[in-house]
């Protein structure tokens, strides 16, 4: 079932540990099957060194299993209850990677200083409130999801969210745009930081410029790369 799409998301959890995103077992790669509304999502706490396509774990948008051996991600309902809130999402990570991660524990959106962080991202990448006692007893990665709606301004525009003391979670049109957008965000927090530790007094990029370098990639009348 989905096997192509199990390969997809396998590959996708993968080049996680690739691109230096997670250690451990720490974060995972989901995609919804734009057809059948399933989704497949990586088993919770097998290690990628260890990990095949066929422990890709299939669920229903509601959490059954459909298919798979091993129980799913702990952060299913998180990633289930964006897919809900956002039909045109087709993947979504979760990192706990280490710049992005730094500022999320610190509960400080990243600023926008510059042309890299505005090619992908059309603002400050927001930080999502921490949850209260009652939210993380009751049904903490649903409510995970709930807090991260919440802050949600544009889902297109900045495909990105820092959760308090908790980590980062970025979503695209498919499970590869997800994970490009954890790598860059990872990469512009890391910017940021940088930017601050130079320059406590760095002002944000300015909006005309940051306009001219989103839309030139995401605009109608893009013309970044090729047709």
């Amino acid at each position: 079932m989905l096997e192509e799409l199990k390969k997809r998301v396998f590959e996708q959890n993968i080049s996680l540990v690739k691109h230096g995103l997670v250690v451990l077992t720490w974060g995972n790669v989901s995609a919804k099957d734009e057809e059948t509304g399933l989704v497949v999502i990586k088993p919770s706490g097998v290690p990628y060194d260890t990990m095949k396509v066929e422990d890709m774990v299939v669920v229903d948008i509601e959490g059954n299993v459909i298919e798979g051996r091993y129980r799913p991600s702990s952060d299913l309902p998180t990633h289930l209850y964006l897919y809900k809130q956002y039909t045109t999402l087709g993947g979504i990570v979760h990192t706990h990677s280490t710049y992005a991660t730094a500022f999320a524990q610190s509960g400080r959106e990243i600023t926008a200083y510059g042309t890299t962080h505005a090619d992908a991202f059309y603002g400050n990448v927001p930080c999502a409130r921490e949850l209260t006692d009652e939210e993380i007893d009751e049904a903490y990665e649903q409510n995970t999801g709930k807090v991260i709606a919440e802050a949600i301004s544009d889902v297109e525009a900045i495909p990105a969210m820092l959760v308090k003391n908790h980590g980062v979670f970025t979503w695209g049109s498919t499970p590869e745009k997800a994970v490009e957008n954890a790598v860059t965000l990872e990469e512009v927090a890391k910017m940021a930081l940088l930017t601050e530790q130079l320059n406590s007094e760095t002002p944000r990029i300015k909006q005309h410029l940051l306009d001219k370098h989103y839309f030139r990639k995401h605009g109608k009348n893009a013309y970044y790369g090729q047709k």
